[in-house]
């Protein structure tokens, strides 16, 4: 079975791309492109996070609230969120209020800033985990909930204290940012996603692991 529907417009994209309107801009113009913004990554990987037990769908609908209540994910500014911001976030009814993935997104800022010291950029540290070989999936059979690469990120993180970074959550972050293009053969997106990479330099690590 392919993983790729035509849409109303004519244009073919990954079936969960045209399964709700929200869905087609998100799929169109940013999942699988490369992203080498440490602030857009921490966004994304909080994201996913706050994501675990729900649907994409939900968090994309509260994204621009998540943004207003974190400082626009900017690392620096989170890291000195403090107890009274976890509490007003915690009454913020435009975000998912759960106090450990609030914690943990404040802890993650706080790892952001380490990893800048120790790293150079957090898009250095993720991107060193980029697969070698990726084969293009063609069916929904051929993607996986995680991999070797995710695992071993996921494992990197948690030794520098991001939290809610599990193998899985770090595999849909890496699909999101590009560092692996998921999007089906034939879909409209995958080549431009390819192209994006392909030209893409990537950024490096300052200091070995």
């Amino acid at each position: 079975m392919s993983g790729v529907v035509r849409g109303d417009d004519g244009v073919k994209r990954c079936a969960w791309g045209s399964s709700a309107p929200e869905y087609v801009a998100y799929h169109d113009l940013e999942w699988g492109r490369p992203v080498a913004d440490d602030s857009l990554l921490y966004e994304k990987l909080c994201l996913e996070g706050f994501q675990s037990g729900l649907s994409w769908l939900t968090i994309l609908r509260k994204r621009s609230a998540f943004r207003r209540a974190f400082a626009g994910f900017d690392p620096v500014s989170v890291a000195g969120f403090g107890a009274r911001d976890v509490e007003r976030l915690l009454q913020d009814a435009g975000i998912v209020r759960h106090r450990g993935k609030i914690e943990a997104a404040i802890a993650n800022a706080q790892a952001v800033v380490a990893v800048e010291e120790q790293h150079g950029s957090l898009a250095g540290l993720c991107w060193s985990f980029e697969p070698a070989r990726h084969r293009a999936p063609k069916a929904p059979v051929d993607l996986a909930a995680k991999t070797e690469e995710s695992t071993a990120l996921s494992k990197e993180l948690r030794r520098l204290g991001f939290r809610y970074v599990g193998p899985t959550t770090v595999h849909a972050t890496m699909q999101s940012t590009g560092i692996v293009n998921d999007h089906f053969v034939g879909c409209a997106a995958r080549a431009p996603c390819e192209e994006a990479r392909r030209n893409l330099s990537r950024p490096p690590l300052s200091r070995s692991r």
